[in-house]
């Protein structure tokens, strides 16, 4: 998820494992914790020439369970040898700097799982990409009332059994949250299934997510044997049923019997792409995962790359929004949020 709701995660284990000993400081150390495996996106740059390989490295090993363990252990024991000296000497123990790298390293990956971008989880053994697609990367409604909570709980003494309360509350507020958008998902994807039905769609595959920022609108893609059709559906609806449904045609101008990096974007997109030629040396690649931005086109994913060749290989440029306003996003899918 986003940077802000790891940070607030990471915190929360920070005062779980060692706020009763060191107070607001095991919240600091926490959200440090809670960030790191997202710094993979700058070790990608730095170990990688191409920007393609940069961006199949984030959410790789750095979010694995084998680097929450590892790191946990090299973590706590480097902060337990750094923090355990002078006043706070026998304050701490090395089993409580470990512990509290590992949850806040290993709840972050396991939270980006919920997502729809995908998380490898059990790398460096399996390249599989964790996504179960029920919440969106950024969902204010599991995150503020996590980071009230956490805000509140700052002001007690550390051996203040309010503060205990406040943790549980955040913790308990968005796992509550957590577990409805999960039932919400089994209930979107039963809908689609009678949707497609409903149009006479036979579909070999689909996948549905929430729209950004909510888990009211819902975006769903299915794959036939020739294309791919896409629509969406608000909780909000007069009609239990997905709308709208859209033909977008398997293009293919690149394949991965053509380049190994289309190979690995196509594995990146669970194989749902397009990708369309611009000229001699571009191209443009479509994350069919993510909605279109223009119903009339379907060469206008919100997850659009300009891929170009370069050497042998093809690269990308970084990526960049397609939308022109963010307050024109913002207004259009809160009309459709409200339903038809």
């Amino acid at each position: 998820m986003d940077s802000l709701t790891q940070i607030i995660l990471g915190a929360a284990c920070g005062e779980a494992v060692l706020g009763k000993k060191i107070g607001n400081k095991a919240l600091l150390f926490g959200a440090l914790g809670g960030t790191i495996p997202d710094l993979d996106v700058l070790v990608g740059g730095w170990l990688y020439g191409n920007e393609i390989d940069a961006m199949l490295f984030h959410r790789g090993f750095m979010h694995s369970i084998l680097f929450s363990v590892l790191a946990a252990f090299i973590l706590g024991w480097v902060v337990y040898k750094l923090y355990n000296s002078g006043r706070r000497l026998n304050s701490t123990t090395l089993k409580d700097w470990t512990s509290l790298f590992f949850w806040s390293l290993f709840t972050h990956p396991i939270l980006d799982c919920f997502t729809p971008y995908g998380t490898q989880l059990f790398a460096p053994f399996s390249d599989y990409r964790v996504a179960l697609n029920n919440i969106a990367v950024a969902d204010p409604a599991y995150t503020l009332p996590f980071l009230v909570c956490v805000i509140v709980l700052m002001f007690f003494r550390r051996t203040s059994e309010k503060r205990r309360l406040w943790l549980k509350l955040g913790i308990g507020i968005s796992s509550a949250y957590m577990l409805f958008t999960l039932g919400n998902k089994l209930y979107i994807d039963s809908v689609f299934r009678k949707s497609l039905k409903d149009n006479d769609i036979s579909a070999i595959r689909f996948s549905t997510q929430p729209a950004i920022l909510n888990n009211i609108l819902w975006y769903a893609i299915a794959e036939t044997e020739t294309s791919y059709f896409v629509a969406d559906y608000s909780l909000f609806d007069k009609k239990n049923r997905f709308q709208n449904f859209r033909e977008v045609p398997k293009q293919r101008d690149l394949k991965p019997s053509d380049y190994n990096d289309i190979k690995g974007l196509a594995w990146f997109s669970n194989q749902y792409y397009s990708i369309y030629k611009l000229d001699e040396n571009k191209y443009e690649y479509n994350d069919l995962r993510y909605p279109l931005l223009d119903e009339a086109n379907p060469n206008t994913s919100v997850f659009s790359l300009l891929l170009y060749k370069d050497g042998k290989r093809l690269n990308m440029k970084p990526f960049e929004p397609k939308f022109e306003s963010l307050g024109a996003l913002f207004k259009s899918l809160w009309e459709r949020i409200k339903g038809v």
